[in-house]
């Protein structure tokens, strides 16, 4: 076995020419990087091993070929997805309609906003709204409907149009 000090030099002086050959076998620079120090480790290791090197250069310029043949190999192509072949749904169209309905209820007069934070939480009966606000029924509806009104203006949604058409 060689000591880690008679290698070092050697190793230091090859670096800069195998980089130079990586970079002709690679097709960026950050993967000719990894090459030449993968091919620097494995010429390492052999050499503390004790391996039979004649020429260092020549075994460092075959490592480094071998290793690029094997990414070559290895490397398998992948077909660009399709947006019929994603698995799940795509989210980012209701979330960004989500946080415009938000910020169009943030518009809205906070008497009417109350009432639609109220249905948000989950609650659809009119007439529990009107209990819980202390509002008459025939006011809850009316500043419901003004509500939903100006929503639907401020999405750009029409009047009789469902909520998915939001997104």
């Amino acid at each position: 076995m060689r000591p880690t000090h008679d290698i070092s030099p050697v190793l230091d002086a090859l670096l800069p020419r195998l980089a130079v050959r990586a970079r002709r076998l690679s097709d960026s620079a950050s993967d000719a990087d990894d090459l030449a120090q993968e091919t620097a480790l494995k010429l390492w290791a052999a050499l503390r091993k004790g391996a039979p090197v004649e020429d260092i250069d020549r075994y460092a310029m075959t490592i480094l070929r071998n290793l690029a043949r094997q990414r070559w190999r290895s490397h398998k192509p992948t077909a660009p997805l399709e947006d019929d072949s994603a698995a799940v749904p795509p989210t980012a169209p209701a979330r960004m309609a989500c946080a415009d309905l938000a910020a169009a209820v943030e518009k809205l007069p906070e008497t009417q906003a109350l009432l639609i934070y109220m249905i948000a939480e989950g609650e659809t009966s009119p007439t529990v709204l009107a209990q819980r606000t202390g509002l008459p029924l025939g006011t809850v509806m009316s500043r419901l409907a003004r509500a939903r009104s100006k929503l639907r203006a401020d999405m750009g949604i029409a009047q009789k149009a469902p909520v998915s058409d939001l997104y």
